[in-house]
């Protein structure tokens, strides 16, 4: 039976109100013998390429059509009254339907968006051909005004409706339970009759099955914000809208005219629109422009051009000016160049991608010329000569033994997929550029869809549901942290998780109802790097989306993977941040301006390679002329200070390459390819190391694959040696090779088997025998598995030795790019600061001058001898760039001379009081001796005679001072002000808190310098080194507190669902940053010390839970380890957090930590928090043992000690009581003589007192003063 198929059902790319995966809909409509069904996504066609090609692979009718939202007026128009409009189904018939519908979408995001993506009947009217409209739901024109009873308008509608589609309008009916939908359904009827318009039934299906209804609602929830409890939210009044069998559907509407289902089918016969997949491309034009350099034919072909440029490019790069390293290459291998080069231009041209290489060559020569950074290559295009001929990549391939056919496979061509990095400040001006030379209708960048994977859909369905946030957050933790893992997978590794459904209901329903929803779609984003070209306007061949912000940029409503379908080209332009501290550090080392101008740049200590003088061009730096066999270089890399390396900053990459101690630039292409999980799982990077370094033999299973294995010390560690072991030894041709690179590493079993059988055949005609040709497939397989690409790993290790190779030898001008390239992230500035500041590899670091900085970090002398990095002023905090540039403008006319000659002469109106106290705070002013406390405390005085300064220059009138006070005597006549200063300095304490409020970091020090010996006899050291004992011991915990050392910042303060108070922040320890969460109970017992700039030491429990790699999927929520306020307030309960531990599978790898780390994904639950100064350290006999810092030297433990500290409160102000009172104090020691040695403690000082004062502490403490001290 045939009867039925649904025409009105949303799909999840109904964002967050559909619900129904495409897989399911192809299956149900098998299930219930449909020949066909369709989709309706509201406002979007983001399903349809997905839903066409595997409904046809299953045998079922494809439909394409879309809801849309009708405005009631005008589309354009944007207010109140536009919220409101009416749904439409529309179906393509034909390929001019669906150009129609595409088109209509496109309009209804970037034309008639608002809440809604809204189309209006003119242009309905202008693109209505080749469509079959459906009148809708109850919120469909027609049915809403019959519900309303406005017959004579549902009449006029129904009429306006017939002129645009003819026999193609239906008027559509459904049957849901809803009492509106009878009323409706009635006049529906009654229209039919009056005007032979046809009936069809449909139902709405926004979930697959009935008992999908809660998990649908749950949806809703996560969709609006709102929870299943809150009682004024979005619902469905219906628990009727899955997708229902034919025989539900006819027994439904068994009292309407039969007409209503077998109409379905006469609509499904009407439409027949085909995608055209895999059909030819679609590729842009390139357009050949001949000019007085190419005395070329107008008639030139782009093959022929093509095989001209790359010829030009071949004697340009090995013959007519190449470098030392490829004119050596050339000349030993000259034969094997050329016939590589006729090969790639052959294989290139028959493949008819010579236009798509000379596109990407062109938009690279753009970025180049116009001084946009361009990376060196990126994946397997780097592989290709004629792409380094052509100047898109910049690696030699014969000369790293790469293979083109790993690029593009000869036997079996595919598209091309050329990856460019370029200048995160560039990268939007090259596709504006491609967008201009192609038009841009014929240009669009490429969405991509966040779908909820498993710990995202356990946590949105919790919080929909209302559970408290710390329950949900230990039950998503349960979740093994496996790449792609899904929700029975889980359970099946989890016991702990299977244990919860087992024993608690709210755990069981909230897994349930996850499981529905996992997988769905859930929000649609612009891929980060993808751009599609075409020949046509893209318009022309699929709907446009637009987000509903307005800086959102237009993309395609199909994914990149369904435009290959369709035959168009992507292009990956993708932005790389390395790249942009490159440049701007090779702009200071050749004295070029980074964008900003200023004639005092310098001034303090003239600085020549920070000169604004510009260096003759040929005689500038040039990053691709460096010596790859630099041992500075090599000997930084070996260290391990490689923090700013591009792709070796990590801190197991750290430990990695100190223990490789690479020597050349071959020893670093390994580095990326082996800094992977499966490599560092499978004992692979133990393997190389020893081989490397001689402690293991090499051992091969045959002679030739020496020559193939011998750069990776006998481990196939690269996809190329897989290649190369196929064709030497079975004698696989290159295609063939590839086939069996591809299948071994996406595990395809049955391919494998095919391949074992032809590769071991092959090896026995070369004279292999077969158990070593077993044993030889059997180690491609398992490595395999693990093979990485070569020409990637060489084009990266290559962008890696270019930043080493900058670090190593100019390391101040490489650091201050770095440090200006995370100006707004003041915990990566600190990490930068804190290693720049220390090593072999040390600058140093001056804090910013209104006087010398400018925007950006910069580069002067330091005292004549050696080079400084200058703090740039955006890195204060609160200074805007209208600000910077009124400093740096009025500067020009002469260095400030002290803080009153700074606020009379820059514009207040940009540098308010905020912007100056900041300055003053950072030590910008610290230009004529006054103390930053000072300039604070009269900076409001300063302001106003600065005013009065200014107001006089401006009428050029003497005035007699504006007001004298206590600080500020009348001038010499001049009609100014003299301000008294103090000649009191900053103690330390203050300026570093200054620094830490005004920078974000502390720059002349830090709050726990002076304390390493004490910190050393706390606790088990820094949080680094408590992470890496948790790690080694493979991830098992003590039951028991930790103490830690650090200082407080982002203090906040919460409320719990039970209105208790509570704390979290973050504890610094000079170079790591952790989040701490202190609950009521013991929040109260310390609620005084929160609010401190003074170093503590916090005891507490640590949840290591979030030490893994984030999933970038699981940020749609609360990434693992992060606590957002809306999720605290209200939420937070003690009871539910404790013991939230998740688990880890043996196959999990995670690095040690280092002190480099700054950013660390565990908690810790606090229990206690003390300051520093007065912690007692405990030995092992229970002895207090106080280590005591003096002008910033640490004396080593000598117990025993006794410690009397004199609180300020106690400390009298009056100068005679003073007296009496430290006479009093004198009297007591000396009258309680004992063993004890003494240290006095006041006002942040500590004092040690003369070795001939020993205390009894017990007598001490009965002396009458001893009320007055703190005794330990």
């Amino acid at each position: 039976m045939d009867k039925f198929v649904h025409l009105h059902l949303h799909s999840h790319y109904s964002l967050l109100d559909g619900a129904i995966k495409i897989d399911d809909i192809i299956s149900k409509a098998i299930e219930f013998n449909m020949s066909a069904a369709a989709i309706t996504d509201h406002g979007n066609m983001f399903g349809a390429i997905e839903f066409y090609e595997k409904a046809l692979k299953k045998s079922v009718k494809p439909l394409i059509g879309c809801e849309m939202y009708v405005s009631r007026s005008d589309m354009t128009l944007k207010n109140s009254n536009e919220k409101l409009y009416y749904h439409l189904i529309l179906l393509a018939k034909n390929e001019e339907g669906y150009q129609n519908l595409s088109r209509l979408i496109s309009k209804s995001y970037t034309d008639g968006f608002y809440y809604k993506p809204r189309i209006d009947k003119n242009i309905l009217k202008e693109n209505h051909s080749g469509l079959i409209a459906l009148s809708a739901c109850l919120k469909g024109e027609i049915p809403y005004n019959l519900i309303q009873g406005k017959m004579d308008l549902a009449e006029k509608n129904l009429q306006y409706y017939l002129d645009l589609f003819g026999d193609d309008f239906y008027l559509e009916m459904q049957m849901q339970g809803i009492e509106e939908q009878k009323r409706a359904n009635a006049g529906i009827v009654e229209l039919s009759k009056k005007y032979g318009v046809p009936l069809v039934a449909t139902n709405d299906c926004h979930y697959l099955l009935k008992d999908d209804y809660e998990a649908h609602d749950v949806l809703l929830c996560i969709q609006t914000g709102k929870t299943v409890e809150d009682k004024d939210r979005m619902r469905f009044s219906t628990k009727d809208l899955y997708f229902k069998s034919q025989e539900e559907m006819i027994d439904i509407f068994s009292e309407y005219p039969a007409e209503a289902i077998s109409n379905t089918k006469i609509i499904e016969s009407k439409c027949n629109f085909s995608f055209k997949l895999k059909e030819g491309h679609h590729f842009p034009q390139f357009i050949i422009k001949a000019n007085n350099d190419d005395a070329l034919k107008p008639c030139i072909s782009i093959l022929d051009f093509f095989e001209k440029k790359v010829k030009e490019g071949f004697h340009e790069r090995f013959i007519k000016n190449p470098t030392a390293m490829a004119k050596e290459s050339y000349l030993n291998n000259a034969e094997a160049y050329e016939k590589r080069l006729d090969m790639e231009i052959e294989v290139i041209k028959k493949s008819n991608f010579a236009g798509y290489f000379l596109i990407v060559s062109d938009f690279i020569r753009y970025a180049k010329d116009n001084d946009i950074p361009v990376g060196p290559g990126r994946g397997s295009a780097a592989g290709s000569l004629a792409a380094y001929c052509l100047k898109i990549t910049d690696i030699d391939p014969i000369q790293y033994d790469l293979m083109f056919e790993r690029f593009l496979n000869p036997e079996r061509i595919s598209m091309p997929d050329i990856d460019s990095d370029f200048c995160i400040n560039g990268r939007d001006e090259v596709i504006k550029y491609v967008s201009r030379k192609y038009g841009e209708e014929n240009v669009s960048q490429i969405i991509t869809f966040g779908t909820m994977q498993a710990k995202a859909a356990i946590r949105d369905t919790g919080r929909a549901l209302n559970m408290p946030y710390a329950e949900v957050d230990k039950i998503a933790k349960l979740v093994p942290n496996t790449l792609g893992i899904t929700l029975e997978e889980a359970v099946k590794e989890e016991p702990k998780l299977q244990n919860l459904i087992n024993t608690d209901f709210k755990v069981k329903k909230l897994i349930e109802i996850a499981r529905r929803l996992e997988g769905l779609a859930r929000h649609a984003s612009t891929h980060a790097a993808g751009v599609v070209i075409s020949n046509k306007p893209i318009l022309n061949f699929m709907p446009l989306y637009k987000g509903s912000k307005e800086t959102d940029v237009i993309t395609t409503q199909y994914t990149g993977q369904d435009l290959e379908k369709l035959g168009f080209i992507k292009f990956d332009f993708l932005g790389l941040k390395t790249l942009t501290v490159m440049n701007e550090a090779i702009k200071l080392i050749n004295g070029k301006k980074t964008g900003q101008s200023n004639k005092h740049e310098g001034m303090e200590h003239p600085a020549p390679l920070a000169s604004p003088a510009p260096i003759r061009e040929e005689n500038d730096f040039n990053i691709y002329n460096i010596d790859l066999n630099d041992q500075k270089t090599y000997k930084l890399l070996s260290s391990g200070d490689t923090t700013g390396v591009f792709q070796l900053e990590s801190s197991g990459m750290k430990e990695l390459i100190k223990k490789l101690a690479p020597e050349s630039f071959e020893d670093l292409i390994p580095l990326v390819a082996l800094y992977r999980p499966g490599p560092l799982g499978s004992g692979m990077v133990d393997d190389f190391i020893n081989a490397k370094h001689g402690r293991v033999k090499i051992r091969y299973i045959h002679p030739l694959l020496k020559d193939i294995l011998s750069d990776t010390y006998g481990v196939i560690l690269y996809q190329e040696q897989i290649m190369r072991i196929a064709t030497s030894l079975a004698g696989f041709s290159m295609g063939e090779a590839d086939v069996l690179r591809k299948g071994v590493g996406k595990k395809q079993a049955e391919l494998i088997s095919q391949m074992k059988d032809k590769f071991i055949s092959g090896c026995e005609n070369k004279g292999i025998d077969k158990n070593k040709a077993e044993k030889i497939f059997s180690l491609i397989t398992k490595f395999g598995e693990y093979g990485f690409n070569k020409s990637h790993s060489t084009a990266y290790a290559y962008i890696a030795y270019m930043t080493a190779y900058l670090k190593a030898n100019y390391k101040e001008h490489f650091t201050a790019a770095l440090l200006s390239s995370e100006m707004s992230n003041t915990d990566k500035l600190a990490k930068i600061i804190n290693e720049a500041k220390s090593g072999f590899y040390s600058c140093d670091i001056l804090p910013p001058s209104v006087n010398y900085s400018m925007e950006r970090f910069t580069i002067v002398s330091s005292n004549g001898n050696g080079l400084a990095i200058r703090v740039g002023l955006g890195a204060v905090k609160n200074v805007g760039k209208s600000a910077i540039e009124s400093v740096l403008q009025i500067r020009q006319e002469g260095l400030f001379k002290d803080l009153l000659d700074f606020c009379s002469r820059v514009d207040t109106r940009k540098v308010n009081k905020r912007t100056i106290e900041n300055l003053i705070k950072s030590g910008a002013l610290d230009i004529s001796g006054e103390s930053r406390k000072w300039m604070l405390n009269n900076l409001e005085s300063v302001m106003g005679e600065a005013n009065f300064l200014r107001e006089k220059r401006n009428s050029d009138q003497f005035e007699l001072p504006l007001f004298s006070g206590e600080n500020v005597e009348n001038g010499d006549g001049d009609g100014g002000a003299v301000f008294k200063t103090e000649d009191k300095k900053d103690d330390k304490k203050s300026v570093l808190a200054y620094e830490k409020e005004s920078l974000g970091f502390y720059l002349s020090g830090h709050p726990l310098d002076g304390y390493e010996e004490k910190i050393k006899l706390i606790g088990e050291g820094s949080v680094a080194e408590i992470v890496n004992k948790y790690l080694s011991s493979g991830g098992k915990t003590k039951d028991e507190a930790y103490a830690i050392c650090g200082v407080i910042n982002q203090l906040k303060i919460h409320k719990t669902k039970n209105n208790e108070k509570m704390a979290s922040f973050v504890l610094n320890d000079k170079n790591l940053n952790v989040q701490v969460v202190f609950f009521p109970k013991n929040y109260l017992k310390y609620e005084d010390i929160f609010d401190t700039n003074e170093p503590v030491v916090l005891t507490g429990r640590i949840d290591f839970s979030g030490l893994t790699a984030n999933n970038s999927n699981e940020r749609n929520g609360i990434a693992a380890g992060v606590w957002l306020k809306d999720d605290i307030d209200g939420n937070f309960d003690e009871e539910n957090y404790k013991g939230a531990e998740g688990r880890r599978t043996s196959n999990d790898k995670i690095d040690n930590i280092s002190d480099g780390d700054i950013e660390l994904n565990i908690k810790i639950i606090g229990e206690k928090i003390e300051f520093l100064d007065s912690y007692k350290i405990k030995q092992k006999n229970n002895i207090d043992i106080p280590v005591v810092k003096t002008n910033g030297t640490q004396v080593q433990p000598c117990p025993p000690i006794c410690v009397i500290e004199i609180t300020e409160k106690e400390i009298p102000h009056d100068n005679d009581a003073l007296r009496n009172f430290l006479a009093e104090l004198k009297d007591m020691l000396y009258n309680s003589k004992g063993n004890n040695k003494v240290i006095l403690k006041a006002m942040g000082y500590e004092i040690i007192l003369n070795g001939n004062i020993s205390v009894d502490k017990e007598l001490l403490k009965s002396k009458p003063l001893c009320r007055y001290l703190n005794i330990a």
